[in-house]
């Protein structure tokens, strides 16, 4: 995801979403240094990092909200700022914040963003979508923070978009909300749409991605699957022996992270390695205490990128 990708003619024709080479500066500074994926329709792809990783840079981008400085966007197969009339109809855009006129209700939002569109959806519609039904002729001022982000969402999906950008969507959300629009995004790419998330939510990005991409210091360090990334990591044994237990078997492929007493294994084959050790620990009579046995993880993969402790390109 780093460099060019690489696909088919028929992959080409079937991108929602394609960034070659992004880079993006704010003066002297780089924000985003080379950054490339692919989005297809119909999938979700989630762009994850710590704060000020370059992952909004890089959506302010795709959404056409800001030009690049080098490299190209496409959003079915058009650039998102120089042809910016072509994408907006198809285009769905969620932003961190919104700044929504407080005076207005609920539907008055509605009703004033839908008279920009072409082909906008019902407003009772649109407000149902997000469960905002029974708070229409609420004024916006009036709202939890958790409505105004639903409503927010409204606002995105209310031109029926192909392609979907959402910053932070769940921000601030409780947990109903959060599920609602979990279920939302899955209703979307069930219909045939494109979704492109950040979250800082690593369950909400293990539950909707399709594909996952980690961002460090405005560059992609790994992406993949969940169980593409998670294989990069290694699975973790954990226990404590007694001091006078004999010498840990050597096991092939595992790594000895920390020594007797208390002991951890780390290993790319989690299940072999696990059944070597308790054939070692029944035959030498050793008591395995506490032992815990640990699959690698998006978040194993998410710390190791965010401390730097994994830094091979992707």
């Amino acid at each position: 995801m780093t460099g060019k990708p690489v696909l088919t003619a028929t992959a080409q024709r079937d991108l929602a979403v394609e960034v070659v080479d992004l880079h993006r500066r704010y003066g002297s500074f780089e924000a985003v240094r080379g950054v490339s994926f692919a989005v297809r329709s119909g999938e979700v792809l989630a762009l994850l990092g710590v704060n000020g990783a370059g992952k909004t840079s890089v959506l302010e981008v795709v959404e056409g909200l800001a030009s690049a400085h080098g490299g190209s966007v496409r959003i079915l197969g058009v650039d998102p700022v120089t042809e910016r009339s072509r994408v907006r109809p198809h285009l769905g855009v969620l932003l961190q914040s919104s700044g929504l006129p407080g005076d207005l209700t609920v539907t008055e939002t509605l009703q004033t963003w839908a008279r920009t569109l072409t082909r906008p959806r019902p407003v009772g519609e649109a407000l149902a979508q997000v469960d905002l039904g029974t708070r229409a002729g609420v004024r916006v001022r009036s709202l939890s923070g958790g409505e105004r982000r639903r409503l927010d969402l409204a606002l995105a999906l209310l031109g029926r978009p192909r392609v979907v950008v959402l910053d932070e969507p769940t921000t601030g959300l409780d947990p109903e909300s959060r599920r609602t629009v979990r279920e939302l995004i899955r209703d979307l790419v069930a219909g045939g749409a494109t979704v492109v998330l950040t979250t800082h939510d690593l369950e909400e990005a293990e539950q909707l991605a399709d594909r996952i991409a980690l961002m460090r210091a405005g560059r992609i360090v790994l992406a993949g699957t969940q169980a593409e990334i998670a294989a990069k990591q290694s699975a973790t044994i954990r226990f404590t022996i007694d001091g006078g237990a004999p010498p840990l078997p050597d096991l092939p492929g595992v790594a000895v992270a920390v020594g007797p007493p208390h002991v951890e294994l780390r290993t790319h084959d989690l299940q072999p390695s696990l059944a070597a050790l308790l054939a070692w620990s029944t035959e030498h009579s050793v008591a395995l205490t506490g032992l815990q046995a640990r699959p690698a993880s998006l978040e194993q993969a998410f710390l190791a990128v965010a401390d730097g402790t994994f830094s091979t390109a992707a």
